[in-house]
């Protein structure tokens, strides 16, 4: 039985779907307007995990992550520049050019990871008029409100249940939330649903209302409304979200639905860096481009599962190295099982025992540090079993290994140098006449094969050939 831990209720509650075999997510998806970078990864991976399980417990998962492309302001708040039409005066590019250049760089971090792709990745540019459409039902619900400069707000003290996610209270808002508050809202608290913008911008649309982009939280409304339905199973996103950006969206939702929309709203953790927070404007963002040219894509992915996804990664050097030492192990275990057999057997016994321990580490609210636990007990219960039972080892791999914590590893042989016809001629030799104790004549031969940059590995199987 999956159990999810609830943000909402803050408890971890047994997983019912909306409709019995499918399952309805929604993710928080990236802001393009820069190289994807670590936290990216921390929370794509974390979701990539759940989407997987899901999956292989047989559900049909509708899984829909949005682009933000326009009216994510800087600093997150309602008063700046919005980030894309920032970074486009820094490199000299249109803005849609700045979205659809740092969208590609996105994608293309997410497969080396090994993300697997969202059912739908809808823009928010694409779909400008479903959000002017679902802002006037929120005037006409009494509850967003025009000023004269032509932006609109919603009125956070009509509803009485703002702050039920994120459990603060109006009176309760610090003051450093109040910085660079719109002279023309009611409250300080209010939140914009459409921006006012000058001549000059670029990014704008027509509305009732003038020209102008959506405000950052109406987007996620209005697309998992469009997508998933007035009711869907998950919301996903990072814990920094959870306020103001998914409250607000509990809000707009309920305003638009006569409820709040998602049953289960899921948080992954932030990432630190040697123990200090990371983030962009602190200047300690790590790119994954430059992660996986100095560790490898599959090393970050892995050093990411270690971690619960509620709990805070700490990146370090040493963190990384450790990691990628028990990767390597894992690898070897995986590669060693697959060049025994190709075909699977149903575990029994103490294989049985640990795959049955996998599960219940991810249905404990997707667990996969408990889940790499157990595939390293798998790795030393291996060292002891008979070599007929590799296939019970290969079911366990190809399910918690492969499909649910998504790593891959090539067999050896494709990654083996071709070796010359003339050095395994030698090797042979050198075997037989080894066979027959004449030590003299394959004592010569591995002298020459060793002169020729290639080492003999002798086992009671036969020999493997090694260039150096």
């Amino acid at each position: 039985m999956l159990r999810i831990y609830n943000t909402k209720t803050r408890k971890k509650e047994e997983f019912k779907p909306l409709v019995e075999g499918r399952v309805g997510m929604y993710v928080c998806g990236p802001t393009v307007y820069g190289l994807p970078h670590l936290g990216h990864a921390k929370s794509y991976v974390n979701f990539d995990l759940v989407h997987r399980y899901l999956k292989f417990l047989g559900y049909k998962v509708k899984y829909v992550q949005n682009i933000t492309d326009v009216g994510h302001l800087v600093g997150d708040g309602d008063e700046g520049e919005d980030k894309i039409s920032k970074q486009s005066k820094l490199e000299g590019l249109d803005p849609y050019e700045i979205a659809y250049k740092y969208e590609c760089e996105y994608f293309k971090a997410m497969d080396a990871l090994n993300v697997l792709r969202p059912s739908i990745s809808p823009r928010a540019t694409g779909f400008i008029m479903d959000i002017i459409e679902a802002v006037q039902e929120i005037i006409d619900a009494g509850y967003g409100y025009v000023t004269k400069q032509g932006n609109v707000y919603f009125d956070v003290h009509k509803y009485s249940s703002y702050g039920q996610l994120s459990n603060r209270k109006l009176d309760e808002t610090v003051s450093g939330e109040r910085i660079d508050i719109a002279s023309d809202k009611h409250s300080p608290e209010d939140f914009a649903l459409w921006k006012s913008v000058d001549a000059r911008t670029l990014m704008k649309w027509d509305s009732p209302w003038g020209e102008g982009c959506p405000g950052w939280h109406i987007e996620c409304s209005v697309l998992s409304r469009k997508f998933l339905g007035e009711r869907f199973d998950i919301h996903g996103g990072g814990i920094d979200n959870l306020f103001p950006h998914h409250e607000c969206e509990c809000a707009q939702g309920d305003i638009l639905t006569g409820r709040v929309p998602m049953n289960y709203f899921m948080h992954n953790n932030l990432v630190t860096i040697n123990g200090t927070k990371m983030g962009k404007s602190l200047g300690n963002s790590m790119t994954l481009e430059s992660l996986f040219e100095k560790y490898g894509a599959q090393t970050i992915r892995y050093f990411i599962l270690q971690f619960h996804y509620r709990s805070i990664i700490d990146f370090s050097d040493e963190a990384i190295a450790a990691a990628a030492k028990q990767l390597n192990k894992i690898e070897e275990f995986v590669l060693s099982v697959r060049g025994k057999t190709n075909t699977e057997k149903e575990p029994t016994g103490e294989v049985k025992e640990i795959y049955d321990a996998c599960l219940a580490a991810m249905d404990d609210d997707f667990n996969s540090p408990v889940l790499i636990a157990q595939i390293l007990a798998l790795i030393k219960l291996g060292s002891k079993l008979e070599d007929n039972r590799a296939g019970e080892l290969l079911y366990v791999i190809n399910r918690m290994v492969g499909d649910v914590l998504g790593l891959k590893f090539e067999a050896r042989a494709e990654q083996q140098p071709q070796i010359d016809t003339e050095i395994e001629k030698l090797a042979k030799e050198r075997w037989e006449a080894k066979q027959a104790r004449n030590y003299a004549e394959a004592d010569r031969l591995r002298l020459l094969l060793d002169e020729k940059g290639y080492t003999i590995k002798d086992s009671k199987d036969g020999y493997e050939i090694i260039k150096k």
